[in-house]
């Protein structure tokens, strides 16, 4: 059969196909593990972890289902590694283990887990697993206080250090990591359930060099990336060259709350490489929604994949052809100190800043503007026998609509791919009712197509003394449409203390609850697409049956009056 060939080695597309499937497969098993593992509920139930594996070189080789931030924020973290500690030096059993933002880690809560895996003596990839710990200590409980001013508020900061070496464990860092955490069981728990994961990673890499020669493997891997750079340039190239440009705010950084935050970014389109410029986004800010360069590559490499085809693969070679100029002591290049805890929302408003620029060049590809956030709600407490408590809710708001087709209702979108935790388990975790959980009706923008929905939930307190961490966005700006789409509505947030009169609140905040008070979180729906007129009329029809919106608005925004 005639094959490709590296050197000596050679290969046909068949075999190829097979182990790039097969490395899917074993990416897919690493996270089911993950989250079945965990102890925590912001893991268990909202998914929020991640598993990859890498070439010798620091590059993708294969990714799970799961969030696409934490998986090209890996990137770097693997790079750390490689950069520290040469592939020569190290040994079968060693793990590494990294959460410092300023190191290439994300923020203090994600922390990663990385094994190289061994075969026949020599490194011939590595497996890898991110995961949001449920608390790593600092002002709050969950570790992300919107208030925070310096890194050092956060929680605690792991250099790259060995967690195993040579197969001994790291006693002391384990010893030190319980000691700066709230709830050290459920920190270990998840940690374990990383260790699980890398571990099944490198058993089934190990398998898989037994059925092929290993130098035969890893030249393999190298024909992979470089095939998947191949289609992305391609893709690339058939998009019309140029520099698109656009801007999005946040609402504000959480300290200056009547401040809002620029993300301002030129996107160039120039001979198979896409280029990303910042220049002109805000300086780094008072509070945490600085976001470190690990999370602007990703966001870029998020864009590169809307971009291409999908039968591209999901592996490093399709991010060789991304550049970025990150201005120093910016919002998205900040200098340490600078809080980054809640960066999380500037990395899915730079991802949809990103695709905005693209937008003008392939407007048939990309929606309208989606919610471009997920409210993170964190509940923590001691309770009445003095065990410590922490719990989290993510809520999705709507995806844009695109041309002939509405947006999604309650779906996370761009960097994440969390889910919202049922309302049973929030209930067991934390001394809280859940009242609500339904669509925000009116909330997707008016359009031919219409925009996805966001959606409410509504909490009372049956303890006193909760820490709420209310991490909202879209409190000021609205989700754009297109094409003459409507704008979507705003989130919000309203507080009624018992016996007390309902009161909105700000995007970021943390505040005490006690028994009796009310939270409702609401999230934004997704910018329309098209004149609101054109939509059919059995479409609005069917909207105002199924409750998504109200007669008023479809006579306001549709000129339906049936």
């Amino acid at each position: 059969m005639a094959g490709a060939s590296i050197g000596t080695l050679s290969f046909d597309p068949i075999t190829l196909e097979v182990i790039r499937n097969k490395l899917d497969g074993i990416a897919n098993e690493m996270q089911l593990t993950l989250i079945r593992s965990s102890f925590s509920t912001i893991v268990k139930e909202a998914l929020d972890a991640s598993a990859s594996l890498f070439t010798v070189r620091g590059e993708t080789l294969a990714q799970a289902v799961a969030l696409p931030g934490h998986l090209c924020m890996l990137v770097p973290m693997v790079g750390r590694v490689l950069e520290t500690y040469p592939v020569g030096g190290m040994h079968e059993g060693d793990l590494f283990i990294l959460n410092d933002p300023y190191e290439g880690g994300t923020h203090l809560p994600d922390i990663c887990v990385i094994e190289p895996v061994f075969v026949c003596g020599r490194v011939i990839a590595f497996s890898a697993a991110l995961t949001h710990h449920q608390d790593v200590g600092g002002m709050t409980p969950a570790s992300v206080p919107t208030n925070a001013t310096e890194i050092y508020q956060e929680g605690i900061r792991v250099p790259l250090l060995k967690l195993r070496d040579a197969g001994a464990w790291n006693d002391t860092l384990i010893a030190m990591l319980r000691k700066n955490v709230r709830i050290p069981d459920m920190f270990m728990g998840d940690l374990n359930a990383q260790v699980a994961c890398c571990s099944i990673g490198a058993r089934r890499i190990g398998e898989l060099a037994q059925a092929y020669d290993d130098l035969f493997l890893m030249a393999l891997f190298e024909e992979m990336l470089d095939r998947t750079e191949r289609m992305t340039r391609a893709a690339l190239r058939a998009l019309p060259e140029g520099t698109y440009r656009y801007v999005m705010h946040l609402d504000n950084d959480g300290v200056e709350l009547d401040k809002p935050v620029r993300i301002a970014v030129a996107v160039t389109l120039r001979d198979g490489a896409i280029g990303f410029d910042f220049t002109g986004s805000s300086p780094q800010t008072r509070g945490p929604i600085n976001a470190v360069p690990s999370g602007t590559y990703a966001a870029g490499c998020i864009a590169v994949r809307v971009l291409g085809d999908a039968s591209i693969p999901n592996n490093g070679g399709a991010f060789r052809p991304l550049h970025f100029t990150l201005p120093e002591a910016s919002v998205v290049n900040p200098r340490e100190p600078a809080p980054v805890g809640v960066r999380a929302i500037t990395i899915k408003i730079v991802t949809n800043a990103i695709l905005g620029a693209l937008r003008q060049a392939a407007p048939a590809r990309i929606p309208a503007e989606p919610a471009a956030q997920l409210a993170v709600i964190h509940f923590g407490g001691v309770g009445v026998g003095g065990e410590k408590y922490i719990t989290s809710q993510l809520l999705a708001g709507g995806t844009g609509a695109s041309r002939g087709m509405d947006g999604v209702d309650v779906m996370d979108t761009d960097s994440s791919n969390c889910c919202n935790v049922a309302a049973e388990a929030l209930e067991m975790a934390a001394p809280l009712i859940v009242h609500t959980l339904r669509l925000a009706r009116d909330s997707g923008g008016a359009g031919t197509a219409r925009g996805g929905l966001g959606c409410e939930q509504e909490f009372e307190m049956l303890a006193d003394g909760v820490t709420v961490t209310y991490r909202g966005e879209r409190h000021h700006f609205h989700p754009a449409g297109v094409a003459g789409g409507g704008e979507a509505r705003l989130a919000h947030a309203e507080l009624t203390r018992a016996g007390a009169t309902p009161v909105a609140l700000p995007s970021k905040q943390v505040l005490t609850l006690n028994r009796g008070d009310r939270l409702i979180v609401c999230t934004a729906g997704g910018g329309g697409h098209g004149p609101a007129v054109a939509r059919d009329r059995a479409l609005v029809r069917a909207d105002i049956e199924n409750g998504k919106v109200s007669r008023e608005a479809a006579a306001e925004s549709y000129g339906y009056t049936g």
